[in-house]
């Protein structure tokens, strides 16, 4: 092979490992603000999109578009609080809010009483896949 079409290769292969890293996401973090509700006593034991079990004493959510097994930072701006939850589920299903928390997670970030409360999402581990 002569210089140049294996210059070209390699150029090609480094465009191209470059593309495939940018596009991992890798360096993008996802984010978002909205309200954050909690599930009602009545879906323990019930099965969740992903096929688990929803257990309120477990800390999961459901996200509409976040893969499952993604786990999320949820913070609470009123009172600074945060919990990690782990997408097990989706919705939530009610115009106007971003997550759906369990119940020891809503409790963890001090929302239970609010029954609904603004937080702030931040993808700390993406499910690959």
């Amino acid at each position: 092979m002569s210089f140049l079409p294996r210059l070209l290769s390699l150029s090609l292969v480094s465009a191209t490992l470059g593309l495939l890293a940018s596009c991992a996401g890798g360096a993008e973090t996802f984010t978002q603000s909205g309200k954050a509700s909690f599930y009602a006593d009545k879906f323990n034991g019930r099965k969740t999109a992903s096929g688990t079990i929803y257990r309120p004493n477990k800390r999961t959510a459901a996200h509409n578009t976040l893969p499952f097994g993604t786990v999320v930072r949820v913070t609470n701006p009123r009172n600074h609080r945060s919990v990690k939850v782990t997408v097990t589920d989706r919705g939530p299903h009610a115009k106007g809010r971003v997550i759906d928390l369990s119940k020891k997670a809503a409790r963890k970030i001090g929302i239970v009483d609010a029954g609904v409360a603004p937080v702030e999402l931040k993808v700390v581990h993406r499910k690959k896949g």
